[in-house]
């Protein structure tokens, strides 16, 4: 049946089954555009005008999968809020911000970052993401979770974690389909790591919670996921979620969100790429004239890489924030047990230059209205590793490997043929629609419809790690 579904097209396509193998150079875009035109852009990089003998430089953004001409937002109006805001810190200062800086001001600013006071995922936002092309992805991450609770010997008491969770869909397919297995149901309490308090509502409904009184000792009340009877809180930070139980930890496109710094190599080193006003007001790029603090970063990761990888490199980017964030995990599950579980999009090594901006599955410039359009970058797998390895011997890393091989290996195949069982015409290409961009490459054979909605497969864009207690053993399927 599943050989039907998917092998319609004349050439044959390797499918999850088969462990898709991955590129040999990683792709330069995350999945969350739809479209599938191709081109490419340079923007010029401005230097600080006290080094006038600092040689040029251009960004080259791979725009590969997306609708282009990209649409400027920007028509002649007063600045927005964050725009003040963002320009008001750099006149503060008295010079210009780190991209990290930046990145973190639009993508979380209390008032008006991107991800804080609307629903930016889905056909009708600005990306899409695993969770909410099938339902089949929650799930398989739900099997991995009860493989590791198995191994962890069944406690009957747990934390299940979700680091950003979106609109909640990835956790409810979760416990939707755990929920006939209650000893792992009933160990559970779920903690959302979530700033947005848009998206916390979104969350709340997607797990059909309800607030229940508290016992008659305490005046607190609990809220409770009705799709498995389990109870859940919410946290805006990872360090908030109380410790002393063993945890599993979810992270499925989290990291990529974190604020990265940039380096470019020039003629008196390497220099941190900054943000700052022009003369006519606008954003521009500009390069710092004295070390930065994450310099220090920067020795870090070029520690851990070596001199013949850096030496290859005009750009690198660092992410202190995911070196601080996975040493706080590994520090958990060293001291409480368990285990973390970390998908996204990325590559096993330093990366060079990746940030991207993303407005309604369109590329857009990064300056271009900041907090209206999605910021990411490129995941640093190898930077996890060493950083979990340094914090804790007591942990062990698995991975990276491909989500296609990740969720073959985990049972989807047997997952759609059980679905396809009892569907109707609209929902059997639905299947197999997301099936094939869950753990296909590149186009989808079988299309026939409109070609700018042609299923992209991302079964080797995106990488699965994991990190467990050594206690626990080797986590399926590593």
């Amino acid at each position: 049946m599943l050989r039907r579904l998917l092998l319609q097209a004349s050439t044959t396509r390797r499918l999850a089954g088969a462990h898709f193998t991955p590129p040999s150079s990683p792709p330069l875009l995350r999945y969350r555009p739809l479209s599938s035109s191709s081109s490419s852009t340079q923007i010029p990089e401005t230097h600080l005008g006290d080094n006038p003998d600092q040689p040029s430089a251009t960004i080259s953004i791979d725009r590969s999968g997306l609708c282009n001409p990209p649409a400027h937002s920007h028509e002649p109006c007063s600045d927005s809020e964050l725009v003040k805001h963002l320009k008001g810190i750099i006149k503060f200062r008295g010079g210009p911000i780190s991209v990290a800086e930046y990145m973190e001001e639009v993508l979380t600013n209390p008032k008006a970052g991107f991800y804080m006071n609307r629903d930016v995922f889905g056909a009708g936002g600005d990306f899409i993401t695993s969770p909410e092309v099938s339902q089949m992805f929650g799930e398989m991450v739900g099997v991995w979770a009860m493989s590791l609770w198995e191994q962890m010997g069944q406690p009957g008491k747990m934390n299940l974690v979700e680091l950003g969770p979106g609109r909640g869909t990835l956790m409810a397919d979760l416990l939707r389909g755990a929920s006939k297995f209650k000893n792992f149901t009933e160990s559970l309490h779920v903690h959302m790591v979530e700033c947005s308090p848009a998206l916390q509502k979104l969350q709340h409904q997607a797990l059909k919670c309800v607030d229940e009184e508290g016992m008659a000792d305490t005046a607190e009340k609990r809220t409770v996921s009705t799709l498995a009877k389990t109870p859940v809180s919410w946290h805006a930070t990872f360090d908030q979620v109380p410790s002393g139980l063993p945890s599993i930890i979810i992270a499925h496109e989290f990291y990529d969100a974190l604020p990265v710094h940039q380096f470019q190599r020039a003629s008196r080193g390497w220099c941190e790429k900054m943000v700052d006003v022009a003369e006519d007001s606008k954003f521009r790029f500009v390069l710092s004239s004295q070390p930065t603090p994450a310099t220090l970063y920067l020795a870090k990761r070029c520690k851990w890489a070596g001199m013949e990888e850096i030496a290859k490199l005009d750009h690198v980017e660092v992410c202190p924030a995911s070196m601080e964030l996975t040493q706080s995990i590994a520090d958990r599950i060293a001291s409480d047990g368990g285990g973390a579980l970390v998908i996204d999009y990325g590559q096993n090594g330093v990366v060079s230059d990746s940030l991207q901006a993303i407005r309604k599955h369109k590329f857009v410039d990064i300056l271009d209205n900041p907090g209206s359009a999605d910021l990411s970058a490129y995941v640093d797998f190898a930077s996890i590793r060493h950083s979990a390895e340094e914090a804790s011997g007591e942990v062990s890393v698995h991975g990276p490997i491909t989500q296609s091989q990740f969720l073959g290996s985990l049972g989807i195949n047997f997952r759609v043929e059980a679905l396809l069982q009892n569907c109707t015409e609209e929902q059997f290409e639905s299947l197999r629609s997301g099936y094939w961009q869950l753990v296909g490459e590149g186009e989808a054979p079988f299309w026939e419809g409109p070609d700018e909605k042609v299923p992209i497969g991302m079964g080797t864009r995106y990488l699965v790690m994991a990190i467990v207690n050594k206690k626990h053993g080797v986590p399926v399927p590593f």
